[in-house]
């Protein structure tokens, strides 16, 4: 959750920079922005022989099938690389926790193939999840904080329970900014109390972006094939922007959060993160489905689909409309010659592109989001608190337990998200109520007669500008654009997919859909991908000062 351009810009409406400061980060802060960006200079290519580097669920499957390895042996590979690329060599420190049973299961979905039940496409595949979602085994359910930290969940979330069904192996947990990103008007994408700093694989000293920091980088290392992230607002789509993969937020209502700590039961949902489309939209299969504990589910009955594949077409381009937002179009030269290059490719694939004002229609009925978001916040962590296997039992308790223990829970920044939230009324406040209508009934207008008068069917534009310094003192620096309120606020389906480089730090084109539209942006971003290839495998490089 961005929540940070909450508080600067109200609204995430269409942040736009003339430069973004590219140059090198000095000691751990922001560089300041110039009109001709000094290039980043490397140490050099970092020489990757990983056995798994970029492999696919397919290509894993057919592995296993043939006997040239099984779970367990990959299973296996995606620890050692955990222990050589996250905990040592270049500390990525996107992953919070291994799972101490992982190779126990992926042993067990070996001797299930050998008896030939293979359970579907994510049979023994090892999958990430994020740590914010209640896993009942020997893991910790913590969202980052210590105050979480002991915290064993008695039962799986609803999607933990689909990904054992489907027989993935839950390999371990990722980092994430802690509380999703929803603790302090300063904090840092990727820091947690209780996991630390998760570093940005293309470049170590840029941001991951947050909160889903952990998933992202992980799935770009490397560390595993496909995670499961959560998202309010640009928490799946920023992480997986900056890390070069593919990300994709369903609709609100597509995919059940039982069982997820939460920010806002009506923004918040679980969501795939994957080097490719394809295993994208594999996960979301999985994911999929109705909760009868997440009552908002019911609503995609009849909507949702096994298989996500289905819809994935090397020419889903041709004949279809998109839209680009027009405030997009110019911001800073390199982004939008790669825009621009982008629309071509759009076009030359059967595409027609229009130019459309969506993030000016948003700008006037999101002005209340962050207030929204702090009733809902408080509400919803109570609620989780109350039945959790934790000390702290609500927000109050959360707010104590940090000042009891500020040296290691708030070494950086505080609790003034925390605080503030916690002062507010219940949900039947008037505030509330008349801001969340205000809100969802017109950002979900906005976008659905932008799109039915021009007849289109999806809209794009720059996920996010480029990863930025990490930054502990004065916390986060966005750069730029910001697709992802509209689809936030609106609940509506929003995907990311490569879109190039800038100096070395991946930039991600969004394509955003009307409610329950997941097939045909999928559809989109597919074509696209197969056209473009832009997805590169980092190389871990460090920024050092031009001289």
């Amino acid at each position: 959750m961005n929540r940070r351009l909450f508080i600067k810009a109200g609204s995430f409406a269409g942040l736009t920079l003339s430069a973004f400061g590219l140059g090198a980060c000095a000691s751990g802060a922001n560089t300041a922005a110039s009109e001709q960006p000094a290039p980043l200079l490397t140490d050099g290519p970092f020489k990757d022989n990983f056995k798994l580097n970029e492999a696919t669920i397919q290509e894993l499957q057919q592995k296993m099938q043939s006997g040239e390895l099984t779970s367990k042996a990959i299973t296996q590979l995606y620890l050692d690389r955990i222990n050589s690329i996250d905990k040592s060599g270049p500390k990525l420190n996107s992953v919070i926790e291994v799972n101490p049973d992982a190779l126990q299961i992926a042993e067990a979905m070996d001797q299930e193939r050998k008896a030939g039940n293979v359970r579907g496409p994510l049979h023994g595949i090892p999958v990430m999840v994020k740590d914010n979602i209640d896993t009942a085994d020997k893991m910790s359910t913590s969202a980052g904080a210590l105050a979480l930290a002991e915290n064993k969940a008695a039962k799986d979330a609803f999607i933990v329970t689909k990904l054992r069904e489907a027989g993935a192996v839950i390999i371990g947990k990722t980092n994430l900014s802690e509380w999703a990103n929803f603790r302090s008007t300063k904090s840092t994408s990727g820091w947690s109390a209780r996991g630390g700093q998760t570093r940005n694989p293309y470049v170590l000293d840029r941001t991951p972006c947050g909160s889903s920091s952990g998933s992202g980088v992980a799935v770009a290392a490397n560390l595993c094939v496909v995670a499961v992230g959560t998202e309010t607002n640009g928490s799946v789509v920023c992480p997986s922007a900056v890390s070069g993969v593919v990300g994709l937020k369903p609709t609100v209502g597509l995919v059940s959060r039982s069982g997820i700590i939460p920010i806002s039961h009506t923004q918040d949902t679980a969501g795939p993160i994957a080097r490719t489309v394809t295993d994208a939209a594999l996960l979301l299969g999985v994911l999929a489905g109705v909760d009868p504990l997440d009552a908002v589910t019911r609503e995609s009955a009849g909507k949702a689909a096994n298989d996500y594949t289905q819809f994935l077409d090397a020419n889903g381009l041709q004949g279809k409309r998109i839209g680009v937002e027009k405030s997009f179009l110019k911001g800073q030269v390199a982004i939008d010659a790669m825009l621009q290059q982008a629309l071509d490719v759009l076009k030359s694939k059967g595409a027609t592109i229009v130019e459309v004002e969506m993030m000016k229609k948003i700008r006037e009925v999101s002005g209340n989001s962050f207030k929204i978001l702090q009733y809902e916040f408080k509400d919803g962590v109570n609620n989780y608190l109350r039945t959790a296997n934790a000390k702290v039992k609500t927000l109050s308790d959360v707010i104590e337990f940090n000042k009891q223990n500020e040296a290691t829970s708030m070494p950086y920044f505080k609790q003034e998200i925390l605080e503030m939230s916690d002062k507010l009324g219940d949900l039947t406040t008037k505030e509330y109520t008349e801001a969340l209508e205000k809100q969802v009934t017109g950002s979900r207008e906005a976008i659905n007669n932008l799109m039915a008068e021009h007849k289109l069917d999806a809209i794009t534009g720059p996920t996010y500008g480029p990863s930025w310094c990490i930054d502990l003192v004065n916390g986060d620096s966005f750069t730029g654009y910001g697709m992802s309120t509209p689809a936030a606020i609106s609940g509506y389906p929003h995907i990311t997919v490569p879109m190039g480089q800038v100096q070395g730090l991946p930039i991600g084109l969004s394509f955003i859909g009307k409610a329950y539209a997941e097939g045909e942006i999928l559809k989109v971003a597919y074509a696209f991908e197969q056209a473009t290839k832009h997805r590169k495998a980092p190389q871990f490089l460090r920024t050092t000062i031009p001289s």
